[in-house]
């Protein structure tokens, strides 16, 4: 077993530090010399390239030996070296070939052991710094519910809940994902990622968009239903700078390279707004807005559209009108034309018959009987009548 030999190439397969891997094989190789000789205490080894088998024990000086596999008499040791002492440490060459069937395979568990603590510290401490970063990684294969991406010489889990419906994930497909966590499990530590959070489509958008790296046009909200739609609104800090065509770019070629990835999620570029009326007109685009009432306090709005647009405002299954919802932080009530004047004129009935309720009725009028007796009607006297003779 050249192991000083083989050190340098592992190490580079691997992808592990070589003094960390010499660190990892002495570890092992105690263990395994444990096993073999059946020692009770402390055992250190070391690689020494300076011995034909490749590595040392170090032995302590005694008077009398307890423990041969860690302990070497004082006479003997002053052969080896003539002014040793009692509590000296003296370098002893050992062979692993000899260490027998039961140490080697000690000394194999153990060593892959050592190896998957390794790559899981490395795993930890490469994917820390790229937490929120997205990655380029190739599908390998499912496991469960989960998609495994091998991403470098690692290896990440996409769970069921970051997936995108409309995606089916072929074996050996390449793919773009967000790094959301890394989360500890019973094998150490495991890098979740996403391929439906909101913040890939921003990254993405941020690698391909220069202007967003350039601080020139600046990404103020994303509203995502990942694999149908997404709504982004941006604002542009240069007044040379359009901040919708530059996502957008030429021939729609920007945006239609993140649907490409995203793929079949459309993707609705808006300009962002300080006021918030002009807001949410844009966010439900494409659908035009023919009035705008807005209620600060509850920060909801009213708004009235054509009534041939009222589906478009809406969108399949209300998709539009949430997604600008979510878009702006603002409620969003939508109504036709038609739709509306009928709540006109049903407020204004309403309104009518709550006045006419409001008016009080007219007095009615009252006979209250005299306590005198009414005065009998006398006969009118008779006329003397005048005839002539």
């Amino acid at each position: 077993m050249d192991i000083q030999k083989q050190l340098q190439q592992i190490a580079t397969e691997r992808d592990i530090p070589a003094d960390e891997l010499k660190r990892e094989l002495e570890l092992a190789l105690a263990v395994a010399y444990r096993k073999f000789t059946g020692a009770d205490g402390e055992i250190a080894i070391r690689l020494d390239s300076s011995v034909k088998s490749g590595m040392v024990a170090e032995k302590e000086v005694v008077g009398e030996v307890l423990e041969h596999a860690t302990q070497m008499q004082l006479e003997i040791a002053r052969k080896r070296k003539p002014d040793a002492q009692v509590g000296d440490f003296i370098d002893v060459e050992i062979d692993p070939n000899s260490f027998g069937r039961i140490a080697a395979q000690t000394f194999k568990q153990v060593l892959q052991q050592k190896f998957r603590e390794a790559e899981l510290r490395q795993l930890h401490d490469q994917f820390s710094e790229r937490v929120g970063d997205v990655v380029s990684g190739m599908i390998t294969r499912r496991e469960e519910a989960s998609v495994l991406i091998q991403v470098g010489r690692h290896e990440v889990r996409l769970p069921k809940r970051e997936q995108v419906p409309t995606d089916d994930y072929r074996p050996n497909e390449r793919l773009r994902v967000y790094v959301l966590k890394i989360e500890e499990s019973h094998r150490g530590f495991e890098v979740i990622v996403s391929r439906s959070h909101p913040n890939l489509l921003r990254k993405l958008l941020e690698m391909e968009v220069p202007e967003i790296s350039e601080h020139l046009v600046e990404i103020k909200s994303i509203a995502r239903e990942p694999g149908q739609r997404s709504k982004i609104a941006v604002i542009s800090h240069d007044e040379r700078v359009d901040a919708v065509g530059a996502c957008v770019g030429q021939r729609g070629a920007r945006i239609q390279s993140l649907m490409d990835e995203l793929r079949p999620e459309k993707i609705d570029v808006v300009p962002f707004s300080a006021d918030p009326e002009t807001y949410i007109m844009n966010a439900l685009s494409p659908a035009k807005v023919n009035m705008l009432k807005l209620n600060q306090d509850e920060k909801s709005a009213y708004v009235v559209v054509p009534d041939n647009q009222l589906s478009l405002a809406i969108g399949r299954g209300g998709q539009n009108v949430r997604l600008a919802a979510r878009l702006t932080d603002w409620k969003i009530d939508i109504r036709s034309e038609e739709q509306a004047t009928a709540e006109r004129a049903e407020r204004a009935k309403a309104a009518t018959e709550a006045v006419v309720q409001q008016e009080p009725p007219e007095p009615e009028r009252v006979s209250v009987p005299s306590d005198e007796p009414a005065a009998k009607e006398e006969p009118a006297a008779e006329e003397p009548s005048t005839e002539q003779n």
